[in-house]
Parts: C-alpha cells; sequence; structure tokens
C-alpha cells in the first residue's frame, strides 16, 4: 500500500510541501477492551503503511482511559495480531502515560475561562444538550468562578465525591450546529482500579479530550480515523488550540470497513463469548484477527484484501467473498495438497493382492514445481467420500455408480461389483474391482474416464476430527439488529469426527494449512493434539466472488 496514492497521501504530501510539518508520523490507537478485528486490518494497514511510505514512526498507542472495560488480556492480543500482521511499532504508548499532561491541560481551560465543573445528572444533560433542530440550554454551573472550578475539580481529583456525581465540562457554544461542541465532558469522576496506574486517579479523561492531547504530546503529525470521528474534528482541533499546543496534529477520516455477514460491535461480541455461543474471541466463526488467524486465514492475504478495497471517503459495504477470494488466491499458491476423505466411505478392491501396497506419488503444490512430490500408499482396502459414490446417479453425475469407472487421483481406474448395505439399507461398503493396466490414471486400450477422485490408504492413515464452518449470522448485516442473538445460523458448526486423511498429516503443526483435494482449505486447529488431530476448514474451494467490471 506504501506506494499506492490515496486522498490521505494526497493531504500529507502538500502538507510537507507547505512545510506545516517536517515528518510523518502515525499512531494505531486501539482501546484495549475486546480483541480487534478485520475493520481494524484496514486502520492497521493505512496507519502503519502510510508511515513507511514516508519514512515516518508508526506508534501503538493503547487507549486506555475507560479502566472498567479495559484489561491486559486485551492488549497481549492487540500486540500479537499486529505483529502477526507483519507490522511492527516504533513505540508502545498508553493514554494513561499522558494522564499528568491531560490533567495539566484541563487546569489550564479552567483557568482560561475554558471549563466548569458541572452537577447535573446524565438525565439532566441529555435535556439541556438539545436536538440537532434545537439549540441546548446552558448549564446553571457554567459560570462558576475559576477559583471555584479550581478547588471542585482538586475535590474531584482527591475522591471527595462520587462516581457520576460531578464532571469537567469545556465551555464552547450551547448553540452550535454540532454536538459534540456543546460544552462536552472532558473529565469524570470514576472510582475504578486502572491496569496501569492502580488506584492513582479517581479522575479520568473522556476519549474526545485525552486523544488530541495524546497525539501532540507524542508528536503525530497525522491522525489517521474512521468517519465516525469527522464530526468530532472540530472539538480535537479545538482542544489543541486551547490547550496551545505550537505544532498540532491533523485529523483525516476514511470510511471505516463495513463487511456483509460480519459483527464487530465490541460488545455485541463480548455477549457471544461471555454466553458461550461462541469458542472464544478467536472463534474461527467470529470476525477477530484472532479467529481469522485460527481459521487459517493466511495475513498476508488480509493485507492483500486491504489494499484492494483501497482508502475512501464514502460510506460502502464491501462483500465478504472478496476476503475468501484473497485467501483462497492465496492459499492455491502456498498451501501444500493433501487426500481426505471427510465422510468416509469403505472400498474393498477385491481383485488387489491381499496383504502388499504400493507408493503413488502426488503432487505437493501442481503451483510450485519446487515443492516436488510425496508419496502415499495404496492397498486393497480405501476409503472415498460417500459423495463420490451413487447408487441412482442424477443427470449429469460423473462419479462412481453401478455403471460408471472413476480414476482414483494417481492411482487406477476402479468400478463397481457389489454394493453391501447395512440393514437400514445405507450402502455401508463398496466391493470394487481395479484395472493393474490403468496406474497413473491412463488405460492403455485408450478407454475414457469423467470423472477422478480422491481417496485414502485405510490401512496407513491418519483419523481426525474436521470442523466445517459456514457463516455464523443468516443475515448479511447482523451488526444491524438488536435482536441479532435471533439471526444464529445453527448451521455455523458441523464436527465431523470420523475423517480420513494422508498419514503424514499426524506431523503438521498448528496453524499449518493444506488444500484437501475437492474439499477446501483447511488449518490445524490449536486444540490438535498428539493423539487426536483437529482441522478447521478456511474456506472452500468455490470462489463466489464476482469482480466488477
Amino acid at each position: 500500500m506504501e506506494n499506492i496514492s490515496n486522498f490521505i497521501h494526497d493531504a500529507i504530501d502538500k502538507d510537507l510541501e507547505e512545510k506545516v510539518y517536517d515528518k510523518v508520523q502515525t499512531r494505531f490507537p486501539p482501546e484495549p477492551n475486546g480483541y480487534l478485528h478485520i475493520g481494524h486490518v484496514k486502520a492497521i494497514n493505512i496507519d502503519f503503511s502510510t508511515a513507511k511510505k514516508y519514512g515516518g514512526k508508526c506508534n501503538l498507542r493503547l487507549d486506555d482511559t475507560n479502566p472498567t472495560k479495559e484489561d491486559t488480556e486485551y492488549v497481549d492480543a492487540i500486540m500479537e495480531d499486529i505483529k502477526w500482521l507483519g507490522f511492527d511499532w516504533d513505540n508502545v504508548y498508553y493514554a494513561s502515560d499522558y494522564f499528568p499532561i491531560i490533567y495539566d491541560c484541563a487546569v489550564k481551560l479552567i483557568k482560561k475561562g475554558k471549563a466548569f465543573v458541572c452537577d447535573l445528572t446524565p438525565d439532566e444533560m441529555r435535556e439541556y444538550r438539545g436536538t440537532l433542530t434545537q439549540p441546548g440550554k446552558e448549564s446553571p454551573y457554567r459560570n462558576r468562578s475559576v477559583e471555584e472550578n479550581l478547588d471542585l475539580f482538586q475535590r474531584m481529583t482527591n475522591g471527595e465525591f462520587e462516581t457520576g456525581s460531578k464532571v469537567l465540562r469545556a465551555k464552547i457554544d450551547m448553540a452550535s450546529g454540532n454536538l459534540n461542541m456543546r460544552d462536552p465532558i472532558i473529565y469524570r469522576v470514576l472510582k475504578a482500579t486502572h491496569h496501569r496506574t492502580g488506584d492513582k486517579w479517581c479522575v479520568y479523561p473522556m476519549y474526545d479530550f485525552a486523544h488530541p492531547i495524546s497525539d501532540a504530546a507524542e508528536g503525530v503529525t497525522h491522525s489517521l480515523c474512521s468517519l465516525e470521528f469527522e464530526d468530532h474534528r472540530p472539538l480535537y482541533d479545538w482542544v489543541l488550540k486551547e490547550c496551545e499546543f505550537e505544532v498540532p496534529s491533523r485529523q483525516i477520516e476514511f470510511a471505516r470497513l463495513n463487511l456483509t455477514n460480519t459483527l464487530t460491535s465490541k460488545r455485541k461480541c463480548k455477549k457471544l463469548v461471555d454466553d458461550g455461543i461462541v469458542d472464544g474471541w478467536d472463534d474461527p466463526r467470529m470476525s477477530t484477527i484472532s479467529a481469522m488467524r485460527r481459521r487459517g486465514y493466511p495475513a498476508e492475504a488480509m493485507i492483500d484484501f486491504a489494499n484492494r478495497i483501497g482508502v475512501a471517503k464514502a460510506f460502502s459495504v464491501v462483500d465478504y467473498a472478496l476476503l475468501e477470494h484473497c485467501v483462497r488466491e492465496n492459499l492455491n499458491l502456498n498451501a501444500p495438497r493433501a487426500m481426505a476423505v471427510l465422510r468416509p466411505l469403505k472400498v474393498t478392491i477385491e481383485n488387489y493382492p491381499d496383504g502388499t501396497s504400493e507408493p503413488i506419488e502426488v503432487d505437493i503444490n501442481p503451483n510450485d514445481e519446487s515443492a516436488g512430490k510425496k508419496t502415499v500408499t495404496f492397498s486393497k482396502n480405501i476409503y472415498i467420500e460417500q459423495d463420490d459414490f451413487m447408487e441412482v446417479p442424477v443427470k449429469g453425475y460423473k462419479r462412481l455408480t453401478p455403471d460408471n469407472e472413476v480414476r482414483l487421483k494417481g492411482a487406477y481406474f476402479v468400478k463397481v461389483k457389489e454394493i453391501v448395505k447395512d440393514e437400514n439399507g445405507e450402502v455401508k461398503e463398496l466391493i470394487c474391482t481395479y484395472d493393474p493396466e490403468s496406474k497413473g490414471g491412463n488405460s492403455p486400450d485408450g478407454r475414457k474416464v469423467k470423472g477422478t477422485i480422491q481417496w485414502v490408504d485405510a490401512t496407513n492413515c491418519l483419523t481426525a476430527q474436521v470442523n466445517m464452518y459456514d457463516k455464523l449470522f443468516m443475515t448479511s448485516n447482523p451488526g444491524e439488529l438488536e435482536d441479532y442473538l435471533d439471526n444464529l445460523n445453527p448451521e455455523s458448526l458441523k464436527v465431523l469426527t470420523d475423517c480420513k486423511m494422508d498419514k503424514d498429516l499426524e506431523n503438521a503443526n498448528v496453524g499449518e494449512s493444506f488444500q484437501f483435494m475437492r474439499n477446501g482449505y483447511f488449518t490445524v486447529d490449536k486444540n490438535s493434539t498428539s493423539d487426536k488431530k483437529i482441522f478447521n476448514l478456511t474456506v472452500t474451494l468455490k470462489d463466489s466472488y464476482k469482480p466488477t467490471v
């Protein structure tokens, strides 16, 4: 992305040309109150790649101004996700590092007559605030003297008042057309233990006050953020001006990533976790970066996706199929192939010699000649997919039937001699014959077969669990629903416990990805053990993405 121009880079170019700044410094400032999600990938890519393009710095700054919701677990997860995506920060800072500076700025505003302590309740404050069409009313506490405000703010700091009883508000304009400028709260009493500062503070700054001060104190030149902060920019600029920073930061907004079939609200995602609906923040059905990593999405594919959607100013919704397309393209080039049978059907090859097996060579990756080949074994007893046999075939079916011969991948032609059923009439085994002259998939007499299927040697294979994942919600816009829990997809996870696959997969490591021929791409789950391998479906082979012309 560092070589792609966009409106953000155009603005930076202009600032550098006009010598507004002599460097470029950005920051990625997540709040550690949950796990990062796919939307953050876009922001991370923009922040870090912009700094890289201009030879500048990008810091990681944890916005820890709300101690009731933040935790070191989230800090660690954020750091791991950024590193995994391939980025590295120049420095790690916390908003709490700047608490003394932010506090001093609040005192400065009080002394300038630009801030006051207010006793209105939250309900009263909402009533006084007005609406988009009606101006607000000034607080009855707005004209307290500087001395009284300094005294009250000090007493707030000393812990004399209960949580929520008093706030410090900026004194701007209650008639402003921008509701964010109607005397916003900049500090509140909050008696809570902070994950870094402990009980040192019992007043905490609001985000809209802490953020611009942290940016300026840190030396950030361009504060890049999503579009919902556009209406907050006048307040951002007001704070920096009134706090008298010599080189104020510049805020530039871009459209956030809106992706179909994803839920990114931390509050709603946390409920899914807390209620046990999903297996933690990294459940492969979630939209978090850690979930997508566990599902087998390559980091390079996610950055490719972020680059493809670009940087825009206008709201838009991106089809999730594009993300899957990027994942599929990457894995097609890089994932080793393996033969796996997810719903096995036993096949006995009647005329194959008893007690023997032979080596069969198959490509590790046909898109990478240097990958070479690997050897699997073939014997009298094999497994095929249940779906690869149909006793009464539908029109166009080209796989194994009572009258249709098929090619076993890399091995032989086989045809059905007998169908063995259980007491319920379900097919439980096929007795077949093979053509010993057709090894490698070609018959010397020139006869053709229309179908090629994968198989696994029943005497030399791995039995593993496979988790088949689908979308967690049945709607394409779950984030817009308050009753989103009523829209859960009951088929979002199917667990297959008796899958048969190439024996060498028993040595596969957690996070390693493979293409299971004709089934899709799969990765080894973190819960795998030496005794039980578990694979997660990453994406199917079929691509539903249709690029626009």
